[in-house]
């Protein structure tokens, strides 16, 4: 089976083209320019991604599409228009490379969204594929407009979708908050979190991997969306200690009212950044485990340890 994986130079596209490659697929890699790929990863250079582009010889011969490229959160965002820019390569760019595959006679087409398509909190309970969306920031707005178009796409064209929604991923080579938790863990830093009761879906990269590869095979994956998660929720202060237990230090916990935290985090503009620490925001995963007999090959302890293990090689 020959695959062709966007985004395949980033944190999940690289750990991805290594574990299809592992499994006998013939993988070729959507790059802007050239790069550094995984070894038998073969480039097909596209350019940017966007409305425009010209997918025809990188879906020569090719029998599956698992779309992972992205504009993803910016911290400091410079667009004028921040959603128009996310709508570019998110949205109008991943229709544009869906409607491509369907010409080219491509079978499956795996898009990686986010569960910010959903939304940001799950006050109520865990969210469902049945759950309302609720996107609150541009990025999640073009994730679930991307996954509507898509579904229009698979309703018009020959082509099968399979929407993957992951919550938080981590694992080695982990960017953004979650390695900025690593970072404060081992340096000691006091957290105000002891007290935070809330709960966390998270997705280990190894187990996010596993299930792209499923859904790009399974012939009960097509038309279908599928939450994922590594099985267990955490707190925010338990994925603190069990982190810092991973790494050998002592979790540099204490407690602070959670109203006063986020009375705090508004005085300084960081509402968004406190709901991620604070809120919770749980996925039901019970669709892909009973449908497509899916389970986690790693547990949440496994994949904190790989983690533990990447960031100690980083600073030695």
């Amino acid at each position: 089976m020959r695959v062709l994986v966007t985004g395949a130079t980033g944190f999940v596209g690289r750990a991805l083209c290594q574990d299809l490659g592992r499994r006998g697929w013939q993988v070729s890699a959507a790059v802007r320019n050239q790069a550094r790929l995984p070894e038998g990863c073969q480039p097909r250079i596209v350019g940017d991604i966007g409305p425009n582009t010209n997918w025809t010889a990188a879906l020569e011969g090719v029998d599956a599409v698992a779309h992972l490229a992205a504009r993803v959160h910016v911290m400091r965002e410079r667009a004028e228009d921040p959603l128009a820019s996310f709508r570019q390569t998110n949205v109008e760019g991943t229709l544009q490379l869906a409607r491509a595959a369907a010409r080219a006679g491509v079978g499956r087409f795996v898009f990686l969204s986010s569960v910010k398509a959903l939304g940001d909190a799950s006050p109520d309970g865990p969210l469902t594929d049945a759950s309302p969306p609720h996107p609150e920031d541009p990025y999640g707005i073009s994730k679930c407009e991307a996954e509507a178009g898509l579904r229009e796409i698979a309703n018009q064209l020959q082509l099968e979708v399979v929407l993957l929604p992951p919550p938080l991923v981590y694992g080695p080579g982990v960017k953004g908050n979650f390695l900025s938790l690593l970072r404060l863990i081992e340096r000691g830093v006091p957290l105000p979190l002891a007290a935070i009761a809330n709960r966390r879906s998270l997705l280990y990269l190894g187990n996010l991997v596993d299930a792209v590869d499923l859904c790009l095979s399974h012939d009960g994956a097509a038309g279908r969306t599928f939450l994922i998660r590594d099985g267990e929720d955490l707190s925010t202060p338990a994925l603190v200690r069990r982190l810092a237990a991973a790494l050998g230090r002592r979790a540099p916990l204490f407690p602070l009212p959670e109203g006063v935290l986020r009375l705090a985090a508004g005085c300084i503009g960081r509402r968004a950044a406190a709901q991620r620490l604070l809120g919770s925001l749980t996925v039901d995963d019970r669709r892909i485990r009973s449908e497509l007999d899916w389970q986690p090959p790693f547990t949440v302890d496994q994949g904190l340890a790989e983690t533990a293990i990447w960031w100690r090689e980083c600073i030695s």
